[in-house]
């Protein structure tokens, strides 16, 4: 297949969702570690929500016919008692929230909105709507009703649905095994010695630490010198991944093998080179039953291309039906003029609904302190040159993991 060459961001977004296969394979974990895990089997609920009538108020539970009328109390009813139904004419009940509402009653005054309250009777509020405070069995759910579809990315709140349906464990698609590799002879880890001519490893921590703040686990597995052979044979040996990302190495220069070796190692080329400042050098690919996603060397743009390209991706080949970033709203803080004829990635911060650009987005694809002062990105579409104070934008927050969501629009002002 002859690998498409300079696509858009949107296109590179939808190629990479559209052809990256999801595993699999699945495994039975318990729902105190299933945030973040994305379900591989349809659930249903296993019984109504709530399973009997109850009151959302402290107040009295009473017929709708006697609203506006005192009445004597006859019973104080708790959460967690099993009330039987004695109401007779003139009669009502003092109820708990969250306890169960006897038969006999249809309708919950708030114990603030009577009158003349005592410990034997109630002057009930006239202009009370019949069925006001009263959950009925079953309206949240019924048993049978589908809970969450496979493909479905859990989160907290999910959690507390699953406990409330008595669901200790749930069958989840097994998360990837995702390697990291970094290339250069001038690269050092962290805990080697580096002289002036040589850098610390920043990419394959920086990716690291992004992968888990989505959810996923990946082994760095080191980084490869700038010799073709050695290359090949690093390469060949991580066929057993799902998920390769490296950074750098991946242009067409004398010294950047790695393309080529991906080549010798069998990998089908979905994209070579997205129209993207910063991180034009992006890769996709296939080799064998492996997704590859080859990433720019340079920090800035190996983190916003990892982020923007990476981790949708890996949604998808987790199983996830809805695998984009989750968008929100903001206002533009001030003019900025950008280049036109390329999706432009600019980061900045969000205060109180307000998109701040890092440094008036001066800023260079080899900086990283730009980004650690940044907790935002804004994506503006290959036809806009200029935003305005103001103008409302739609930006991704760097390291927002509530929710992966169906929307894949690149920003148009």
């Amino acid at each position: 297949m002859k690998p498409l060459e300079m696509i858009s961001l949107q296109e590179a977004c939808d190629y990479a969702l559209t052809h990256t296969t999801p595993l699999s394979q699945s495994e039975v974990v318990s729902v105190t570690e299933a945030r973040g895990r994305v379900l591989a089997q349809t659930i249903t609920a296993q019984k109504n929500l709530p399973s009997f009538d109850n009151s959302a108020m402290d107040g009295f539970a009473f017929k709708a016919s006697d609203a506006g009328k005192r009445l004597r109390v006859v019973q104080t009813i708790f959460a967690g008692d099993i009330p039987k139904a004695t109401l007779k004419e003139g009669e009502c009940y003092r109820i708990m929230t969250g306890a169960q509402v006897p038969s006999d009653a249809d309708t919950i005054a708030p114990i603030e909105l009577c009158h003349d309250v005592t410990d034997d009777a109630v002057t009930l509020p006239s202009n009370i709507k019949a069925g006001s405070n009263f959950r009925k069995k079953g309206e949240e759910l019924c048993a049978g009703e589908p809970l969450f579809e496979a493909g479905h990315l859990l989160r907290a709140s999910d959690i507390a649905l699953l406990s409330a349906q008595g669901i200790v464990a749930v069958t989840v698609a097994i998360r990837p095994r995702i390697a990291i590799v970094s290339t250069g002879n001038e690269i050092k880890e962290p805990w080697e010695r580096a002289s002036d001519d040589e850098i610390y490893n920043a990419n394959a921590f920086g990716i690291g630490a992004l992968l888990e703040t989505f959810g996923f686990n990946a082994s760095y597995v080191g980084a490869i010198p700038d010799d073709l052979e050695a290359t090949k044979t690093f390469i060949g040996n991580l066929k057993g991944y799902d998920a390769i990302i490296t950074t750098g190495g991946i242009s067409m220069g004398d010294a950047d093998y790695l393309y080529e070796a991906f080549l010798a190692n069998g990998l089908s080329v979905w994209f070579h080179g997205v129209n993207l400042k910063p991180g034009k050098g992006v890769t996709f690919g296939m080799m064998g039953s492996t997704l590859v996603m080859a990433m720019p060397g340079n920090p800035m743009a190996t983190m916003l291309t990892v982020h923007a390209l990476c981790i949708p991706a890996l949604y998808r080949l987790a199983g996830a039906t809805a695998a984009s970033h989750t968008f929100t709203y903001a206002e533009f803080a001030h003019d900025l003029r950008l280049k036109s004829g390329r999706t432009n990635l600019v980061i900045g911060t969000m205060e109180h609904g307000v998109f701040i650009p890092t440094r008036n987005n001066k800023i260079g694809s080899g900086m990283l302190t730009p980004l650690s002062q940044s907790n935002a990105v804004a994506y503006f579409g290959e036809e806009i040159g200029s935003i305005e104070r103001e103008d409302i934008v739609k930006v991704v927050l760097l390291e927002d993991t509530t929710r992966a969501v169906e929307n894949r629009t690149i920003n148009r002002r």
